[in-house]
């Protein structure tokens, strides 16, 4: 399997913790960011292939942080993550280019098929 980057975003430190080495356990490349300012500045030095992203964080919000990655690297594939995303938040994320938008409690299965199936969309046939 070809090598691929997934860069989870949210401030919630023990549960993006125990998410990335549930990730890595499945062979997954996984990079953190614990607030939006950190997100942003991990693209300045890699650009990964999905992003896991949750919205209510402090500082730059996560709606914010889509929409400057989707001006700059259209081709990251970016999942929503929240546990308070309402059905308008759902609507103007994928507007702004989110691939897809999960709200927590998400069974990790469920969320490890949307990052797989995000990179499989992203591979050419």
């Amino acid at each position: 399997m070809q090598e691929f980057k997934v860069l989870l975003v949210d401030d919630e430190t023990e549960f993006v913790s125990a998410l990335a080495e549930r990730l890595s356990l499945r062979g997954i490349d996984v990079e953190v960011a614990f607030n939006g300012e950190q997100a942003l500045a991990f693209f300045m030095n890699k650009v990964p292939e999905v992003m896991v992203l949750d919205l209510k964080m402090p500082g730059i919000g996560g709606m914010e942080v889509l929409r400057r990655v989707m001006k700059s690297h259209p081709e990251v594939q970016v999942i929503i993550l929240t546990g308070h995303g309402s059905d308008k938040d759902e609507e103007q994320a994928l507007h702004l280019g989110a691939y897809s938008f999960l709200k927590k409690p998400a069974e990790f299965d469920v969320l490890f098929r949307a990052i797989t199936n995000a990179i499989n969309s992203k591979r050419p046939i």
